[in-house]
């Protein structure tokens, strides 16, 4: 990933094609050293293509990735708006049970775990 990401630094800096000394430079200023295998094989896959097209391909691949909690946000912007004037109290209850929790849990076993 430092390897792609040095790439599109040098891109944005205006180097439409970077090679090896100009990424290794990149990783070289924050103390990184370059394996040039890695290097060589993100050069070799992104020479010649324009990076604007490649960005584009995979953001399209992104999207039919399931994002996990994409159904559960709209459900709890409606229980949201439904329960708004209930919620402050819920949140003073949640906050006094915690302190009475966190009291009860040193004194369950009678000692401590770094005593």
């Amino acid at each position: 990933m430092r390897y792609v990401a040095a790439y599109l630094l040098a891109v944005l800096g205006g180097n439409a094609s970077p090679s090896a000394k100009d990424i290794k430079a990149i990783l070289g200023s924050v103390g990184i050293e370059a394996d040039d295998e890695r290097l060589n094989k993100v050069i070799s896959e992104l020479n010649g293509k324009d990076i604007n097209a490649v960005m584009n391909s995979g953001l399209s691949k992104l999207a039919s990735v399931p994002a996990g909690g994409a159904v559960a946000a709209p459900a709890a912007a409606a229980a949201g708006a439904a329960g708004a004037g209930a919620a402050p109290a819920a949140v003073e209850e949640k906050k006094e049970e915690k302190k009475e929790e966190s009291e009860e849990s040193d004194e369950d076993m009678g000692f401590g775990l770094f005593d």
